[in-house]
């Protein structure tokens, strides 16, 4: 698994996790907190989009996981 893959996945799985913690409707609700950071998975990936920054980036190229070869989905 590549690091793009694995900061897609992470930035899906936070955004639903908020979501669900975060709507009241959820069986899971705790707090409409849990919104704002759903707002921050958003915000920190349109900068990603704009700088190329990312930290999570950072880390998983320190723990040894490859990078992709450039072409989508690989």
């Amino acid at each position: 698994m590549t690091i793009e893959r694995i900061i897609r996945i992470m930035a899906g799985f936070f955004v639903l996790l908020s979501l669900a913690l975060g709507y009241q409707g959820s069986p899971i609700f705790v707090s409409e907190w849990f919104l704002a950071f759903t707002a921050f998975v958003g915000l920190n990936l349109l900068q990603s989009g704009f700088t190329g920054f990312c930290p999570p980036e950072k880390l998983l190229a320190k723990m040894g996981v490859k990078r992709s070869n450039g072409s989508c989905g690989s």
